[in-house]
């Protein structure tokens, strides 16, 4: 088994379909039976379940895992557990990176992993960003470059691959679900002195988008200030916190 890409998918009967039509026709092409799709269904209540179950008569590379909690990290992390390939990533279900993109990040792995980016020369973005998530965005970014001395441009496109060593190596470190988990994913994997670089990416917002940057901010902003207190002397503040009652602080901030 050569490449296993990972699907993390919440809710996606509106867009799931289309993006593992594409994904496997795509690679069915270019590695014929050498590749597994592992999509990772986090606490569904629509029909995507079905969805992907009728795609696998059609792809046989398909198979899934239907978890019942969790967020995309925790869902990503649970794709890693079971991923075979020497090559192992994950992309967003909504195929706003879509199948020839993904797979001129698996061409560029000449060090330990490739993560697409949205930020360096190259890069193409359709529709053009509002100036207000654009805002959000860069302070984002420059918050992490701060706080983890990590110069990526872009930690949270949703598509990246890592050689299979790269990812055993981390993964009983990593424990972040939800918003950093993708800053905890790459401060990991510097951490360990793993080689990751960006490459520039076409990333096309997609129809139905869930995200709302404006509305997120405050909440991205706790969650890699949490993640930096825990790799820290002061990680007793995260501790402290956790052991408040639960009625008088706000977890899903912070997680």
């Amino acid at each position: 088994m050569k490449l296993s890409i990972i699907i993390p998918a919440h809710n996606e009967e509106k867009r799931i379909q289309k993006t593992l039509e594409d994904y496997g026709k795509f690679f069915s092409r270019k590695f014929k039976k050498d590749f597994e799709i592992i999509v990772v269904l986090n606490a569904c209540t629509d029909s995507t379940l079905h969805i992907v179950r009728n795609l696998r008569k059609k792809y046989p590379q398909i198979r899934y895992l239907d978890l019942k909690k969790g967020g995309k990290g925790y869902a990503i992390i649970e794709g890693f557990k079971t991923a075979k390939g020497e090559i192992t990533g994950f992309v967003d279900a909504d195929d706003s990176t879509d199948a020839e993109e993904y797979f001129k990040l698996i061409k560029a792995v000449d060090v330990d992993g490739v993560i697409a980016s949205r930020y360096i020369k190259g890069s193409v973005i359709e529709p053009k960003q509002s100036i207000k998530r654009i805002i959000v965005s860069r302070i984002f970014n420059f918050m992490i470059r701060a706080l983890f001395l990590m110069n990526y441009k872009d930690t949270q496109c949703g598509a990246k691959v890592f050689k299979r060593n790269a990812i055993k190596a981390v993964l009983p470190s990593l424990g972040i679900t939800h918003w950093a988990f993708d800053v905890d994913l790459l401060y990991q994997m510097k951490r360990k002195k793993f080689r990751i670089r960006e490459y520039p990416t076409v990333w096309r917002d997609k129809e139905y988008s869930k995200l709302n940057f404006a509305k997120a901010g405050p909440s991205m902003a706790l969650s890699i200030i949490r993640l930096r207190l825990i790799h820290s002397p002061f990680r007793f503040i995260v501790r402290a916190y956790d052991m408040l009652p639960e009625g008088i602080k706000f977890r899903s901030l912070l997680k």
